[in-house]
């Protein structure tokens, strides 16, 4: 019998930002983070989410923002490397360091078009568009 192994690992941990250089606190939440709360920066480290096996290792830039009904706040990213999109629950909330809520206002600003990825909530809608 083979054992699947999860594709969702916690792993709460401080890191030192590649982007901005802060030290990032762990979060005060069950809620891992996976990117800077100073400059919403991240890596390209994970495959599924804590499992720190993508071999690209390029930086995560944010490129917008997005609402979701069960996430709130979900940055979107787009590695500088290899060009991979991928999403992020923002952290609003968190008594050891909260996302810079200013810098999610300036993304709130940018619209997603097609060149960015279309949030997964809104694939079904556009496809009757």
């Amino acid at each position: 019998m083979t054992l699947e192994k999860k594709r969702f690992q916690v792993v709460n941990e401080g890191f030192t930002c590649s982007h901005c250089g802060r030290e990032v606190p762990p979060t005060a939440q069950t809620s891992p983070r996976n990117h800077c709360p100073f400059c919403l920066w991240s890596m390209h480290v994970d495959v599924n989410p804590g499992d720190r096996a993508n071999k690209c290792r390029g930086m995560l830039r944010p490129i917008g923002i997005y609402t979701h009904t069960k996430k709130e706040y979900v940055i979107l990213h787009q590695c500088v490397r290899c060009g991979e999109r991928v999403r992020s629950k923002a952290m609003l909330s968190d008594d050891n360091a909260a996302d810079d809520f200013d810098l999610i206002i300036e993304l709130a600003g940018k619209p997603i078009n097609e060149k960015r990825p279309v949030p997964p909530h809104l694939k079904s809608k556009r496809r009757s568009e």
